[in-house]
């Protein structure tokens, strides 16, 4: 495994990939899941006088996750939305209104794909911004707490995102021998 210092800083585009692998094996894997919440938790700010540490989650055994249903999602990207054809182009040559007008295109595809092959609802129902109450025992696979986190559940704070969880996933099935690294076909004009 490499070690997150020797990790060089990824730019937004080459980090798409990666985040569509890490959806995928979010949804099909909660052991996984559990272990990225935990990479995402915020560090514990410096103790004051007799806080109770909010309780840690027990280790979750790794599995590792086939990555079929990432190439077929990354796939239809790239058909529906270019995606893999934005995310390699070097943009520095061309206007914020040329990259805008792309981003427009790579969007409603991208879009397209999401409602097509998944049912999305919100993880809280509650409005942005709102402020809610988190009974002792919430789902903290499904709620992550930022700021200053510190006792214990009942926790009072401010809704900054509702959150998304698929509800119903409909990717198309695969013939049995169908090469799904192959996101894009070569063109050949004739």
């Amino acid at each position: 495994m490499t070690h997150p210092a020797s990790v060089p800083n990824l730019s937004f585009f080459r980090r798409i990939p990666i985040a569509i692998g890490a959806f995928f094996s979010i949804l099909s894997d909660a052991g996984f899941a559990g272990r990225v919440l935990g990479l995402s938790a915020p560090a514990a700010p410096a103790p004051t006088p007799a806080p109770t540490p909010a309780p840690t989650p027990a280790p979750v055994l790794l599995k590792e996750a086939g990555p079929d249903a990432a190439l077929q999602l990354l796939g239809l990207l790239q058909r529906e939305a270019r995606l893999i054809d934005f995310s390699q182009e070097d943009l520095s040559g061309y206007s914020d209104a040329d990259v805008g007008g792309a981003a427009r295109v790579v969007h409603e595809g991208c879009r397209k794909v999401l409602r097509e092959h998944f049912s999305l609802v919100p993880v809280r129902t509650e409005a942005e911004g709102s402020r809610i109450t988190l009974a002792p025992g919430f789902d903290a696979q499904a709620v992550r707490l930022t700021g200053n986190v510190v006792g214990q559940a009942p926790f009072q704070g401010s809704l900054s995102h509702r959150g998304w969880r698929a509800a119903e996933v409909r990717l198309p099935r695969v013939a049995s021998g169908h090469d799904l690294t192959v996101l894009a076909q070569a063109e050949v004009e004739l």
